[in-house]
């Protein structure tokens, strides 16, 4: 085995043997998945096949909230340097895992079954947690809420990619519904006691097609109407539309939901109708991960013969990095042969069981495992992550 400085071989030897003994168990967890998709929120069978792996391996089960019956939450170890391991399994409409969450899984409960057994050596406590619905409404930043990263020291799961990087940045997200509603007339005989919602709606769209060039650099605003009427001879009673909000960092989500937010209003004051929105699962916040565990990571991927680019490129958007605002972590792209295929489509999803995302599994597992090896046996990462960790507790006990 080469060797990873600032860890001595016997560990780095011990999670690789872990991982190759966990072998069989985690690929079939990953094949599994695939075969069995579920859509965020309903992930019951995927989560009690995770639970069921990790159970056996000894490791014991904290409550969740109820309001999020597909997460859950298992620790080994009571060591106060807390290490958290994402564990996302949701899947997409019509198309199964096109992105890639059966490998993400397995890759993060490998890394926990390395790293639980060497808890008391590392004196580290490692708490696993599963992530419903990371392409819905974002079950991490609801256990943010619950206080389930309120002890974690550093938090980590790797996404399947079609190349390996570390380091990259995600888009904050938010996603509104809006209902405007107006009053139904005859659009011939009595037009002037009609409400129209539809021209709240196309009112409010042009407003923010004209704002776009006032927002903040890297801006992304899309709307699709969802309903517009019943009848070309009836003034619409009711339009909907669907509004999603992206932004390279969460303080421009802000800056761009109060000025979509505005432009709705804008449409229902120049009609006289009524406007509601709903906000669709929760604010994804940008990813941020930590420089350190990040260069570890990449390291660690060198033994097992992968080159990790390092990268600030922002892609796609994710809950996690909610966590990243949070506690420090780490997201990498763990790649594998997926041909000219990219997420979230038929094409991807089809490369989720080769053999290269079964290897794949394996050494994102071994990557994980050894960058929490690695801070937990630095004293001055040690120091730094046990230290913003306490502070994150004092502040949850306080709340």
């Amino acid at each position: 085995m080469t060797r990873l400085a600032g860890v001595p071989e016997g560990i780095v030897d011990r999670v690789s043997a872990l991982i190759d003994e966990h072998r069989e168990p985690l690929v079939a967890l990953s094949h599994a998945l695939h075969a069995d998709p579920e859509l965020g929120g309903e992930e019951v069978r995927a989560a009690q096949r995770v639970s069921a792996l990790l159970s056996g391996a000894g490791f014991e089960r904290e409550p969740t909230p109820a309001d999020l019956p597909t997460a859950f939450c298992f620790r080994k170890g009571d060591a106060p340097m807390v290490v958290a391991i994402c564990v996302e399994y949701d899947a997409l409409p019509g198309m199964g895992h096109a992105c890639g969450h059966n490998v993400n899984a397995a890759a993060a409960v490998g890394a926990a079954l390395a790293l639980g057994p060497l808890a008391e050596t590392l004196d580290v406590s490692v708490k696993v947690l599963g992530t419903p619905a990371e392409e819905t409404f974002g079950g991490k930043a609801s256990l943010i809420d619950s206080g389930h990263f309120d002890d974690v020291a550093l938090a980590m799961m790797a996404h399947a990619s079609n190349h390996d990087a570390v380091g990259g940045r995600s888009l904050a997200l938010c996603r509104w519904d809006v209902t405007f509603t107006g009053a139904p007339a005859h659009a011939a005989a009595a037009p002037d006691r009609g409400v129209n919602a539809l021209d709240a709606l196309v009112i409010a769209q042009t407003a923010i097609a004209l704002a776009r060039q006032q927002l903040p650099p890297g801006s992304v605003v899309s709307t699709i109407t969802t309903e517009g009427g019943s009848a070309v001879n009836v003034i619409p009673e009711r339009a909907r539309a669907a509004f999603e909000m992206r932004s390279p960092s969460i303080d421009g989500l802000r800056v761009i939901q109060r000025r979509v937010r505005a432009c709705l209003e804008a449409g229902a004051l120049a009609t006289g109708c009524t406007m509601a929105l709903t906000r669709v699962g929760n604010d994804f916040a940008d990813l941020r991960q930590d420089t350190s565990l990040a260069t570890s990571y990449r390291h660690a991927m060198a033994v097992r013969g992968r080159t990790v680019e390092m990268s600030d490129a922002a892609v796609a958007s994710t809950d996690m990095g909610n966590v990243s605002h949070v506690v420090p972590a780490i997201h990498p792209l763990l790649g594998y042969e997926v041909g000219d295929a990219t997420p979230h489509t038929a094409a991807f999803a089809d490369h989720g069981t080769s053999p290269s995302a079964d290897a794949a599994i394996l050494d994102g597992a071994f990557g994980l495992a050894l960058a929490a090896a690695r801070a937990a046996l630095d004293p001055a990462e040690r120091a730094r992550l046990t230290r913003d960790a306490a502070d994150r507790a004092g502040e949850g006990e306080r709340r």
